[in-house]
């Protein structure tokens, strides 16, 4: 299992906050993701590397290339480690209320 720590990591980046916006309308093979960027295709590869070990994103074979997604299971556990904060927030303010 992936740590919360890792995730964070990952998402502490805007240029990898901005990949994984350009994968919310579905999977997409680096050149179409690097294409977005003013950095080189490479540099977007180790984004999408780093984005992998986290496990917010997924890769594919397709033919030549390799389509890249979200990893819905991923961001289920971001969010688990998150929703625990907003849990107790929801608490705090409804025992003040």
């Amino acid at each position: 299992m992936i740590s919360a720590d890792a995730q964070l990591h990952a998402i502490a980046d805007p240029t990898r906050r901005a990949i994984l916006a350009q994968l919310v309308d579905g999977p997409k093979p680096v050149g179409k993701i690097a294409d977005h960027f003013p950095v080189s295709r490479p540099a977007i590869s180790q984004h999408l590397k780093i984005l992998k070990d986290a496990r917010l994103v997924t890769d594919e074979a397709e033919g030549a290339r390799r389509m890249y997604a979200l990893d819905a299971a991923g961001f289920a556990t971001l969010r688990a480690y998150l929703d625990q904060f907003s849990t107790q927030a929801r608490k705090k303010t409804r025992n003040r209320a």
